[in-house]
């Protein structure tokens, strides 16, 4: 089979505007993390849409899987050539998947493809084998930490977080990365390959960030640190979420947790 650079697949392959304020949140952290479900997916890709239907329904929680998820959908931006520009689409999404091209020895990049824990990888609208693949995921203890959240200007966001990793990290080290991820983003698309679509998008990554690199830290430390993220006109924290998780050099990732935004922020 000759593979394209860049291929966009169907069914059948292998695996929130708020004023200046401050508010903490906390969430019960179960035993086990999240499993965390990356999407790589563009607008003018033209199976995306119906990998981006089975990643909201995975998310709300459609499939009553025994499994807590994290649902991060990150649009590439090779596909803006194709007619339409992708207005969540990023070179730095495109260089994150590539990094897990690499990390997976894989041939090619392409849409839409999901990667379960940075350690395996299938085509994201192959529905049974995303399920399986999610539930075969390795599993990990949920990281504990607290966190608080303030708008320094009307125009970014400062989180910072305080409590235990809940995984020992030895001498390789791990990165505590933070996502902002948006809700409900809806679209009309006049052009391109999905001409004439209304798109609807949940969990899209508008931001993310590395907060700190830790090594040889046994489980139980307290590790904190704080990023400022800055914000995008209309931002509506109502309608955005925070993803904490711990990745290492090679992408695997260690442990997990989610915070929805507060209101008041």
């Amino acid at each position: 089979m000759v593979f394209r650079l860049f291929a966009c697949f169907g069914r059948g392959g292998s695996e929130n505007e708020g004023g200046n304020g401050k508010s903490s949140s906390a969430v019960d952290v179960a035993a086990e993390g999240p499993v965390v479900v990356e999407l790589f997916s563009s607008q003018g890709c033209a199976t995306s849409p119906e990998a981006e239907v089975l990643i909201s329904r995975l998310g709300r929680g459609d499939f009553q899987l025994n499994v807590p998820l994290m649902v991060l959908a990150y649009h590439v931006d090779y596909w803006d050539y194709a007619g339409w520009k992708d207005p969540y689409g990023s070179s730095q999404w495109t260089v994150r998947q590539k990094a897990y091209v690499e990390a997976l020895k894989l041939d090619t990049m392409f849409t839409p493809q999901v990667v379960v824990q940075g350690t395996t990888q299938c085509v994201a609208n192959d529905q049974d084998t995303l399920l399986s693949t999610i539930c075969n995921a390795p599993r990990f203890p949920a990281t504990g930490f607290q966190a608080t959240f303030q708008r320094p200007t009307s125009e970014s966001l400062q989180v910072s977080i305080s409590g235990a990793l809940r995984t020992k990290i030895d001498s390789n080290g791990v990165d505590i990365m933070l996502a902002l991820y948006e809700n409900r983003l809806v679209n009309d698309c006049p052009s391109g390959e999905n001409k004439g679509k209304v798109l609807v998008n949940d969990f899209v990554v508008r931001k993310l960030e590395k907060v700190c690199t830790v090594k040889d830290m046994n489980a139980t430390k307290t590790v904190t640190g704080t990023v400022t993220l800055a914000l995008w006109d209309g931002f509506n924290s109502s309608k955005c979420g925070v993803a904490i998780f711990l990745q290492n050099k090679a992408h695997q990732i260690f442990g997990s947790q989610n915070f929805q935004l507060p209101d008041d922020v």
